[in-house]
């Protein structure tokens, strides 16, 4: 298999063979259903980037525009970052494949991009430190804790900000919702200990505690921030484990149909789930 730059859409498209590395979204899609990796990773079936996909992807590219620039002791202003958006946006859609409803629609996902962002800068503290890392790549390899023994791929994530608390380091994750519900932290954490065990090995500090900043897409735009406790061994154990049983069904070439709550927002449920499943 040829080795191919890893970037976050490389990621996010699957490029890259499967032996080569195991990511959080690679492993969580397999853990939801192994139908649906197939589909994506193996046969490559392409799938759309619905609104609310790309709108997070907008928000994503903002806060990481914000990011780099406070690194380099600079900090915009709303008005100057949101000035940024018609280009970012102009150049995500060439980029993506997504189809807006209207260029009405267009236009007002476009203000609730800004509306989101507004209300995260509005809520941050003036005396946030400059990160230490924005959108970064990292690669580590896996070794079990129990056995001390590597595994055959190295883990893969990209980060989207890691800061210098004044606990110490923490490892944030942005994410956009539609509603404000708290993230039920058990769901979140194949990705969060992923992103714990990147950091120990990109920055050879031992822990660091984890935040979830989510952007709800309400009436009135807001901002929930929850933290989470550095991961202990036994989060590292199941990460290792989930991987182990995640290359056995890859290297076996098993991915079998795997029906449940997932179902709902599955891109392939309808035609290709379908087919393959024999259902009329």
């Amino acid at each position: 298999m040829n080795e191919k730059p890893l970037t976050r859409h490389a990621l996010d498209q699957g490029r890259g063979g499967l032996l080569e590395y195991v990511s959080p979204s690679r492993l969580n899609l397999w853990l939801r259903c192994p139908l649906a990796f197939r589909l994506k990773y193996v046969d490559g079936v392409p799938r759309p980037t619905s609104e609310g996909l790309f709108l997070g992807k907008m928000v994503h590219r903002l806060l990481e525009h914000y990011y780099r620039h406070r690194q380099l002791g600079i900090t915009l202003d709303p008005a100057a970052l949101l000035g940024c958006l018609e280009t970012l946006w102009d150049q995500a859609v060439e980029g993506e494949d997504v189809a807006f409803d209207a260029s009405a629609h267009a236009q007002a996902l476009k203000r609730q991009a800004a509306g989101l962002v507004r209300a995260y800068l509005a809520q941050l503290p003036r005396d946030e430190p400059p990160p230490l890392a924005v959108e970064r790549l990292m690669e580590a390899p896996l070794v079990d804790p129990v056995t001390g023994r590597a595994l055959e791929v190295p883990l893969v994530g990209i980060v989207d900000l890691v800061s210098e608390a004044r606990e110490g380091p923490l490892i944030v994750d942005f994410k956009t919702a539609a509603r404000s519900t708290a993230p039920l932290e058990i769901s979140h954490e194949i990705q969060l200990t992923s992103y714990a065990w990147l950091f120990q090995h990109e920055f050879a500090r031992p822990e660091a505690a984890l935040e979830i900043r989510t952007l709800a897409k309400t009436k009135v735009p807001q901002v929930h921030v929850h933290r989470y406790a550095a991961r202990t061994e036994a989060h590292f154990r199941r990460l290792v484990a989930a991987v182990r049983a995640y290359l056995d069904d890859v290297q076996r070439g098993q991915f079998c149909f795997r029906p449940g709550l997932g179902c709902s927002f599955c891109d392939y449920r309808e035609d290709h789930c379908r087919r393959w499943a024999g259902t009329p």
